[in-house]
Parts: C-alpha cells; sequence; structure tokens
C-alpha cells in the first residue's frame, strides 16, 4: 500500500518532468520559418491587424449614415391644478313627445294647415353636467429625420481611403518586421560564426601551449615561452565568453520577437554563400524605391486623405436637405376606459422638407473657410514632405548599391587575404614548431588570420543585409535580390 501512494506522489513530479523535456526540445528556424511565426505572434503587428479590421468595418458601413434618426419616447405627465369638464347631455328625445301630439292636432285640420312632424333623434331636452378629470396625462412620440448633403457621398469615399491607407500601413509594418527578422537571423549566424572562429583560434592556442610545454621540457625552448603561451590562451577566454553571453542575449530577444518565451531554445539553419552577386541597376533601383518604398506609398494615401476631407469640408457648405417627421400622441379621455379607444387620443405630427444654407460658413473670414485654408496648407506641406521623402530615398539607395558593389569587390579580396593568411600561419607554425619562430611571430600570424576570417563574413552578411535593405525600399518580396546571394 506504501509503495502504491509513493507511486501516485510521484506521478505529478514525473509529468512536470516530461512536459519539461518536451518544453525544452530544440527547435530549429529557418528564416522564413521565422517570419512565419512573427507574423503570427507579434504584438507590433496584432495591433496593426486590430486597427486595419477597423477601418475595413467602417468603410464597408459607409452608407449607414443614411439611415434616418429614430427617436422614440413616453412621457407621463400631471397637471398642477384640478381640471373639471363641464357640459350637457341630451336627456330626452323630444320627437316621441310631441309627434303624438301634433298628429291629434293635424286630424282636425285640412292638409294645408297641419303641423309638421318632428323627425327622429332631432330634437332632445339637455342636462347639464360637470365633473373632475383626472390630471394624469399619458403621451407618445416618434420622430424621424435625415440630413442629406453632397459631403455624406465625399465621406464615403474618405472611410474606403482610410481603409486602403491601413492596408498599406499594414503592409508597411509587416515588411519592416520581415525586414527585422532576416537581419538578425544573419546577424545571429555572424555571432555563431564568429564565435566558431575564436574556438579554432583558441584550439590552436591550446595547441601552441601544448607545443611549448614539449619544447621547455625538452629544453629546446625557454620557460618565458611557455608562459606567453599560456597567458595568450588566458586571454582568449574572456573574448569567448563575452561572444557567447551576446549570442544568448541576442537569441532571447529573438525568441520573445517571435511570439516565444526567452528561454526557448532553438538553433538556426546554416546559410551558406556562393560566388554569384545579384547584378543591380542603380536607375531601376531608384525608381522603382521612389514609387513603391511602403513610406513612400503611405504618405501618398494619407495626402489622398487630406484631399478628400477637404472636399468633404467644402461640399459641407452646400445646400443641405433636411427631411423629418414626427407623431405625437396623447391620452385625454378617462383612464377607467379602453386605451384602444381612439377616440381617447388626441393626435399630432407633422412632415417637414426643408433646404437650408450656412451663409455665414460662407465669408471669407469664417472659421469654416479658414479651416479650408488650413487644409490647403497641410496638403502643401504633406506634398513637400513627399518630395523630401523621394529624394531621401533615392540617395539612400544610391547609397546602397554602391555600398553593395564596394562590398561585392572587397569581399573577392577579402577572399583572396584569407588563403594568405592561412598559408603564412602554417609556415610560421612549422617554422615555430622547428624552433625557427618565436612564439610572438605565431600569436601575430594567428591573429592576422583571425582578423581576416571575421572581416570575410562581416563582408559577406553585410552584403546579405544590405540586399535587404533594398528589397525593402523598391518594395519586392523579400529573397527576390538576397535568394541569390544564399543558398
Amino acid at each position: 500500500m506504501n509503495i502504491k501512494k509513493r507511486c501516485a506522489s510521484l506521478l505529478p513530479l514525473l509529468f512536470f518532468i516530461i512536459s519539461a523535456g518536451l518544453y525544452a526540445q530544440t527547435i530549429r528556424l529557418s528564416p522564413d520559418e521565422a517570419v512565419q511565426m512573427a507574423i503570427k505572434s507579434n504584438l507590433g503587428l496584432e495591433s496593426s491587424r486590430t486597427s486595419l479590421e477597423t477601418k475595413k468595418r467602417a468603410s464597408e458601413l459607409s452608407w449607414n449614415q443614411f439611415i434616418p434618426s429614430v427617436t422614440v419616447a413616453g412621457s407621463l405627465m400631471k397637471d398642477n391644478n384640478a381640471t373639471t369638464a363641464s357640459g350637457v347631455v341630451p336627456s330626452v328625445d323630444l320627437s316621441t313627445l310631441l309627434n303624438p301630439i301634433y298628429g291629434t292636432f293635424n286630424s282636425s285640420l285640412p292638409p294645408a294647415m297641419q303641423i309638421p312632424l318632428l323627425p327622429a333623434e332631432t330634437l332632445y331636452a339637455v342636462t347639464p353636467y360637470s365633473v373632475d378629470v383626472s390630471p394624469w396625462r399619458l403621451a407618445g412620440t416618434i420622430q424621424a429625420s435625415l440630413n442629406l448633403n453632397f459631403a455624406m457621398f465625399e465621406n464615403m469615399k474618405r472611410l474606403s481611403l482610410d481603409y486602403h491607407g491601413g492596408l498599406i500601413t499594414y503592409e508597411k509594418i509587416k515588411a519592416q518586421l520581415e525586414r527585422d527578422i532576416r537581419k538578425s537571423y544573419h546577424n545571429m549566424l555572424l555571432l555563431q560564426e564568429n564565435i566558431a572562429l575564436l574556438r579554432t583560434a583558441y584550439a590552436n592556442v591550446e595547441r601552441q601551449v601544448q607545443m611549448a610545454q614539449a619544447n621547455y621540457n625538452a629544453g629546446l625552448a625557454p620557460e618565458l615561452t611557455l608562459l606567453q603561451a599560456q597567458v595568450a590562451r588566458e586571454n582568449m577566454r574572456p573574448t569567448i565568453d563575452q561572444a557567447e553571453n551576446g549570442l544568448k542575449l541576442s537569441m532571447a530577444q529573438f525568441a520573445m520577437f517571435l511570439g516565444m518565451d526567452y528561454t526557448t531554445p532553438f538553433e538556426l539553419e546554416p546559410i551558406t554563400h556562393n560566388e554569384e552577386y545579384a547584378p543591380l541597376d542603380v536607375t531601376e533601383m531608384i525608381s522603382r524605391a521612389s514609387k513603391e518604398k511602403p513610406e513612400i506609398k503611405e504618405l501618398k494615401q494619407t495626402i489622398a486623405m487630406l484631399e478628400s476631407a477637404r472636399t468633404a469640408t467644402v461640399y459641407s457648405l452646400t445646400p443641405s436637405l433636411t427631411l423629418s417627421w414626427n407623431n405625437n400622441s396623447i391620452l385625454v379621455g378617462p383612464w377607467d376606459n379602453s386605451w384602444f379607444n381612439g377616440d381617447n387620443w388626441m393626435n399630432t405630427g407633422s412632415l417637414t422638407i426643408s433646404l437650408g444654407l450656412r451663409l455665414h460658413s460662407l465669408i471669407p473670414f469664417s472659421a469654416d473657410f479658414q479651416g479650408i485654408k488650413n487644409m490647403d496648407d497641410q496638403i502643401k506641406t504633406a506634398n513637400l514632405g513627399l518630395s523630401q521623402m523621394i529624394n531621401g530615398t533615392e540617395i539612400e539607395v544610391y547609397n546602397t548599391v554602391l555600398s553593395l558593389e564596394r562590398l561585392r569587390t572587397s569581399t573577392a579580396a577579402q577572399a583572396q587575404t584569407v588563403r594568405i593568411a592561412e598559408q603564412a600561419y602554417r609556415l610560421t607554425e612549422q617554422a615555430y614548431q622547428a624552433g625557427l619562430q618565436d612564439y610572438f611571430q605565431v600569436q601575430n600570424s594567428l591573429q592576422s588570420l583571425q582578423q581576416a576570417r571575421v572581416q570575410m563574413l562581416e563582408q559577406q552578411f553585410n552584403y546579405v543585409n544590405g540586399l535587404i535593405d533594398l528589397e525593402y525600399s523598391i518594395g519586392v518580396p523579400f529573397g527576390t535580390l538576397s535568394g541569390r546571394s544564399n543558398q
């Protein structure tokens, strides 16, 4: 029984260990997979997506401004003073009393002298009355109105422009996110490559320490050479630790950027750089960037919205047609009678069609007129900003293309430098092993090789990142240019 209880108590711990093992499973990511995860989980993009849905709904339902406004109200009122109703009511039909007398009297007269009989129910004796009326009144009101103006149609157009502007903004944020994800991916690969080179250099230094130890034991090298090799080895450890910590921090930030926990382990798929470079026509790139750069398209849409808002303001100064209808019903009969008796209700109402014009808004110094002038200034300022942005984009693309061409040529030259540095280090190490070179020359040769390799890696990754920036600027799908430099 005790064994069963112990096993039962260990089940939650076992479940936790299994869950932790599954959670800690390393995820392997490619650049495209990282981008897809970011698009689904990034909070900034989700906020933009929500704003876009709001604008889409407003655009699709822009016709609802033509729905009349309808108001229904009910009131219960009480008179401050008592109300008395007075009058007369018929009591006796006189025709039933007089006609028999007239008939008896007429029987003794010739026809020409006979008195005509009274029509039935035409002459009554009346009785006066006076009653107290209830001070409470019940009233109901229904009112509908609709204002029509040319500005309403322009507002529908403006809401459509606002939605399309939201689409452009969403695509811009999405493109920025993909650009940043891909560049961060390449930067982490560069850190990994740099750490790998540092570890290779550390292994070479460790091997040199072993050679110095062997030479010192054999009496072929002084103790100073051994100490120098040991110091060089220990000096490399902080550099490697710092680089590894930097990579861990970058990977934690990258994981959170993808909507994952910062402790989620993942590894990156390596990217192989080939010798082919994307041909770049600077004139074509500048022409496309001046039209397709997301920021330029967004500003153009903003200008279109400003122009539509100005048109709507102008249309609001034109005559407005107002249609209104109302009906009021008041219960005037006694409360104890049936409420559905139409005689107990008093109904009033009207249909109104009016055409109005705000004459004061047509004065050049009025607030509405000055508001139009202010919007003209805003549109002018926005167009000037657009021209500046286009000019800046042209310079930016021109500089990017020049930098890419420089990186292309310098990378080819750097590859030759790496080959020379590798050969120099190999010969220096052989000479040191034979006792023909001292340790400082070996260390300098290794440092030169390390710098050459790091510079070559940086140039390769900078070239790909430059292509990614260029793809964003000219508005083409990512990989159109940078994919040619990656396998």
